[in-house]
């Protein structure tokens, strides 16, 4: 959450005019218009990353038993070792593809070099990224446009990276003030060409004032040949529209640092806290359970006996620990039933069936609807009935407590009952429920209901057994257009900066995706949404899930009809169409073409080897143990006189000629 808060002594209306946005009061005028006023506006950058720190310490305390305290030095190498090796996702920061790259390349192994890489993985500083990791890896060769430079820049191997960099440039090379440098740099960022043309003549030449008294002696002045000024000025001119303020890329690089701590020695822990802090909005929830399965960390269904409200970690079958689904993250299931749960089983023990469940939260405020998603998500599946069996029976169960416990209350009985009272009472502590015996939901069905109930896909997922297929025939995944749509994204709250956004671009992912370029997608169909145009043409926004996340496919009146039968909810299918990339909006597929997924048709490339010597036999033999093509098999065919020799051969390595 970012915010930009204008502080006055007196109401603020006094003062400008307001306009009421998005429920809130906003200013009429801008940030420059409200400086120019003399008002102050400060800006207060809300992080979650904050949240997730004190929710893994305050698990790890709960857990271990540990207080977790930073390593002051901020150098140990176990932590480092997860930029190294490119495993940051949830570290602060460092979670995009193109940051992972820089980092690996760079091979960090001091906070400097985090703070450097928050500073320059962005716009602009993102050119000087091969001349720092030059620096880095080859230390002593570092280039400087002037030597005067070196005091300045050695820290960061000659590049320009931080704002007070230029301004100590400006002081340390032409003799300006402190305020001064501020307001160069201020200019350099605003892009105020008027005010930087008549710095720029300051800086080289310097300033006297009216009685000819030296104000800035300039670089001239100080040994500085002029164009040598000239070009520094220059480099300090473009780099300063992006610049970043290294107290602020500090304060980034401890966080991200801390997240990195958290997640090399409490991985579980870390991991629970980054899904909790996501509960709620669930784009980025499938991209950190598939984190948890590369760190052997399982997500374990909900249960009824063992679930809290949030995320928690189970360490019963993992010492590491897995972690376990939070009651509170199932559709219907409120906050209040859940602590209203949690406290019986805490005061009274656990639930030892589903009726013994059912009898003591009756009149707990926990609805039939709340059971039923409970059913669904596999709460109850600890218990002996089936998922099938709870769904058809669970009514009836409660509407016979219900009845029994009102037919019992004490004094709810006419004299002509009062010879049978004590058979009664005995009957009603004696209830049998009756269940409705059903066959269990098929595997597809169950992983439906924990869908619709969980958000997600957790005992399995109806892709899983088709990865290996859907990499082989598509060109983009779910998890690519995440990462366009982060690149993309105003909501941005890590990279607000100075009170203004600052886009951080991947520049691999834009290099790799483009607006129109042709992709190939599969998945399954999670929704359909259909609409007629104002020509009255049908057109659909279909929601694709493939194993990372959802994709919007949108498609139109051609490619709806010819696609119309495939066009069915819970059906894995396969799109090719175009990539639809546009300012402030997400990142779509439009489709030309919607069918059926399924695998390739059998490709055999056939190669008569009769004739060949043995040199080209030879070659022939690397080709195929490297083959990455499209063919399913390959048949190597050799001829005699008395027969055909037929040998397939299954890629990539058997090929035997």
């Amino acid at each position: 959450m970012h915010a930009g808060v204008v502080i006055t002594k007196e109401p603020v209306d006094n003062y400008v005019p307001l306009y009421v946005r998005d429920g809130q009061n906003a200013t009429q005028f801008v940030m420059t218009t409200l400086e120019e006023l003399g008002l102050l506006k400060m800006d207060f950058l809300g992080l979650r990353t904050l949240t997730v720190i004190k929710d893994t310490k305050t698990m790890v305390k709960n857990d271990l038993g540990i207080d977790v305290k930073f390593d002051q030095e901020m150098n140990d190498p176990k932590v480092y070792k997860l930029w190294q090796e490119g495993k940051t996702i949830g570290v602060f920061q460092f979670e995009s593809q193109g940051m992972k790259n820089f980092m690996q390349e760079l091979k960090p192994d001091c906070l400097e070099d985090l703070i450097a890489g928050v500073s320059l993985y962005r716009p602009g500083p993102m050119d000087q990224i091969p001349r720092y990791v030059r620096g880095k890896l080859n230390p002593g060769h570092n280039e400087y446009t002037h030597p005067s430079l070196e005091p300045i820049l050695n820290v960061t191997y000659g590049c320009m990276v931080y704002q007070e960099q230029v301004m100590q440039i400006v002081r340390d090379l032409a003799g300006y003030s402190l305020g001064r440098a501020d307001l160069v740099r201020r200019a350099m960022g605003k892009k105020k060409l008027d005010v930087m043309a008549k710095e720029r003549e300051v800086f080289i030449h310097g300033q006297v004032d009216e009685n000819g008294n030296i104000e800035v002696p300039g670089c001239v002045r100080n040994g500085i040949d002029e164009q040598s000024a000239n070009k520094i000025f220059d480099e300090m001119a473009e780099f300063a529209k992006y610049a970043f303020n290294k107290s602020h890329a500090a304060c980034y690089a401890v966080l991200s640092y801390q997240t990195a701590y958290l997640k090399a020695y409490y991985p579980a822990e870390f991991m629970a806290a980054m899904l909790n802090s996501y509960l709620g909005n669930l784009d980025k929830v499938p991209i950190y359970i598939d984190e948890c399965k590369s760190l052997n960390i399982n997500i374990l269904k909900p249960d009824i006996n063992i679930s809290s409200l949030k995320f928690t970690v189970d360490r019963e079958d993992n010492e590491k620990g897995n972690i376990r689904f939070g009651l509170g993250s199932i559709k219907n299931v409120g906050i209040a039933p859940v602590e209203a749960i949690v406290k019986e089983r805490e005061e009274n023990g656990i639930f030892k069936s589903f009726t013994d469940f059912c009898e003591r939260i009756e009149e707990k405020g926990v609805n039939k609807k709340c059971i039923e998603s409970l059913i669904k998500s596999g709460a109850f599946d600890s218990f002996e009935q089936s998922r099938s069996t709870l769904l058809a029976s669970f009514e009836t169960i409660i509407d016979t407590i219900q009845s029994s416990k009102k037919k019992g209350l004490e004094g709810q009985f006419s004299m002509f009952d009062i010879s049978s009272m004590s058979t009664e009472k005995d009957s009603l502590n004696d209830v049998k429920y009756q269940y409705i015996t059903k066959e269990e939901f098929s595997e597809k069905e169950l992983l439906s209901q924990e869908k619709e109930m969980l958000g997600i896909y957790l005992s399995g997922h109806p892709l899983e057994k088709l990865k290996e297929e859907i990499e082989k025939q598509t060109t983009i995944s779910s998890k690519d257009i995440m990462q366009l749509n982060t690149n993309s994204s105003s909501e941005q709250e890590e990279n607000l900066i100075q009170g203004f956004e600052q886009q951080i671009v991947d520049q691999n992912e834009v290099e790799k995706f483009k607006d129109g370029q042709e992709v190939i997608f599969a998945g399954i169909i999670t929704s359909i949404k259909k609409k007629f145009t104002k020509t009255n043409k049908i057109m659909a926004f279909i929601t694709i899930e493939d194993l990372y996340g959802q994709v919007e496919v949108i498609t139109f009146e051609n490619a709806y009809l010819s696609a119309k039968e495939s066009l069915v909810e819970e059906n894995i299918v396969l799109i090719k169409g175009r990539l639809s990339l546009r300012d402030e909006e997400k990142a779509t597929i439009i489709a030309n073409s919607i069918t059926n997924f399924g695998p390739k048709k059998r490709k055999v490339l056939k190669i008569n080897i009769t004739n060949l010597d043995e040199p080209s036999k030879k070659k022939l033999r690397g080709a195929l143990k490297y083959f990455t093509g499209e063919m399913n098999n390959i048949a190597v065919i050799a001829v005699d006189r008395r027969k055909r020799i037929k040998v397939w051969c299954n890629l990539p390595h058997r090929a035997n000629i």
